[in-house]
């Protein structure tokens, strides 16, 4: 608990620090906003390019333990999906980024440390791996959910997402790691620099925002998307990682345990991005950070780990 606790409050510490500067006037939307831009065009594809040049991945796929994750991800987003439009009568692009929050895990600031401690150096390398396909995934599924309904050619669509920052950061990583090339000097510090600034810098924008919009989205929509990430999505992970498709026992654990993770703050970030269901992705973090303490224990119980 003590260690969960210890995981925990820097995620609020951060998320309090944005929302106590726009309370008492220190910081407007103004700045909310721009801080949100950094962190999506420079500080998250540095993250990501970084992750992508050193990611350990295996010479041969292991197609079951993405299929486990991955179809959790599509089934909890879809229904979140569902119920944005056809419960709480959302439009389609406010109901992407419900299925984006509902399917899109806190893997950083949260995901790391607590697998890490949970499997150790075993279940290093099934996360890392994870992190390393996870937000390029989801963000090329919202971007194209969002980008395809707005009746654009089919061009200009490939063209957009060919300029996303996130995904030229993907391209740029694995070009890097095709020609054996390690950024060194200062490239590494000015990389290291954006990366280590994308996640504090996030939480303290998505505060910001927090602050602006409170629970706007209405406690039954923003339940209903908790709900979905922190039990259904880990549920339907566990069975299909333990009875459905073959793969060791820790790697299993691993995406269940990725899959109990909160919202992610990737999930707010696009929101701001498209300046569209901002309410709900700030909503669905904050309260899932905070009940994830209690559903992570059941998980990792679950799992038969500290037994």
């Amino acid at each position: 608990m003590n260690d969960l606790l210890a995981i925990n409050i820097p995620v609020f510490a951060l998320i309090a620090l944005g929302f106590a500067c726009a309370h008492f006037g220190l910081l407007d939307k103004r700045a909310g906003d721009g801080l949100s831009e950094f962190v999506f065009i420079l500080a998250t594809p540095a993250l990501v390019l970084r992750t992508m040049m050193g990611a350990a991945l295996p010479e041969t796929q292991p197609w079951g333990y993405w299929a486990a994750y991955f179809l959790g991800v599509a089934v909890v987003w879809a229904i979140a999906m569902g119920l944005a439009r056809f419960i709480h009568g959302k439009g389609y692009h406010e109901s992407v980024v419900a299925g984006f929050a509902a399917g899109q895990a806190n893997t950083v600031l949260v995901g790391i440390p607590v697998i890490l401690k949970s499997f150790g150096e075993a279940g290093a390398v099934p996360l890392f791996l994870l992190i390393a396909v996870h937000l390029p995934v989801t963000m090329t599924s919202a971007t194209l959910l969002f980008e395809g309904a707005k009746g654009v050619h089919w061009a200009q669509m490939a063209r957009r997402l060919a300029l996303h920052p996130i995904l030229l950061a993907l391209f740029a990583g694995i070009s890097a790691r095709a020609l054996g090339l390690t950024p060194a000097g200062p490239i590494k510090l000015v990389l290291d620099g954006l990366s280590g600034a994308a996640v504090p810098c996030a939480l303290v924008a998505m505060g910001l925002a927090l602050q602006h919009h409170g629970i706007k989205a209405g406690w039954s929509q923003t339940g209903g998307v908790v709900a979905l990430k922190l039990i259904a999505h880990p549920a339907i992970v566990y069975v299909l990682a333990f009875h459905v498709f073959d793969m060791p026992k820790v790697w299993a654990g691993v995406a269940t345990l990725f899959a109990a993770m909160p919202s992610g703050i990737n999930a707010f970030l696009f929101a701001a991005r498209y300046q569209t269901g901002e309410a709900i992705a700030s909503s669905a973090i904050a309260v899932s950070t905070a009940l994830a303490l209690f559903s992570t224990l059941f998980w990792l119980w679950m799992l038969g780990i500290g037994a």
